[in-house]
């Protein structure tokens, strides 16, 4: 595991992991920059795929994007941690690892799941992703895809790097 600061809809992996809403419907943030980096197509596949809900995650290819898949994980909205934030985060994770392996991928990029708009405490998030990702990633290759400077600080904190 490691974590970079990088632009997650440049990299050239198996699957890049989006922050979706529910919906799939694209939107701000990470998952905005996401659909507009794939193209229309991949709107029209997360339509066809019904929405998701919280603490899963869907696959589709990654169209215009370099890597071959987006996996789209639903995240939770922070509520001050009395509304099963921290297992849905982590479902999250595992959804996202769980869906890379069925596609006989082993190359993943994840972004801050929650830590956006959704208002997860960056530095609780971070703790979830790695320990999640060391519990459910054996053998896969897993990229933190940072944002900021302070995203980035966190995670190689976390990673003991």
């Amino acid at each position: 595991m490691r974590a970079l600061k990088a632009d997650i809809t440049t990299l050239a992996l198996d699957a890049i992991v989006t922050a979706a809403n529910s919906g799939l419907r694209g939107g701000g943030g990470v998952d905005g920059a996401v659909h507009r980096a794939a193209g229309p197509r991949l709107l029209e596949a997360c339509q066809a795929l019904g929405g998701c809900p919280t603490g899963e995650a869907r696959l589709t290819p990654g169209f215009g994007l370099p890597a071959r898949h987006v996996i789209h994980a639903v995240g939770p909205v922070w509520r001050g941690g009395t509304a099963e934030e921290a297992a849905l985060l982590a479902g999250c994770y595992r959804a996202s690892l769980g869906l890379l392996r069925q596609a006989g991928g082993v190359s993943i990029a994840f972004p801050a799941i929650s830590t956006g708009i959704y208002g997860y405490p960056a530095e609780q998030a971070c703790r979830i992703a790695v320990a999640t990702c060391r519990e459910a990633g054996a053998g896969l290759d897993i990229l933190f895809a940072c944002f900021d400077d302070r995203t980035l600080s966190l995670y190689l904190k976390e990673l003991g790097a």
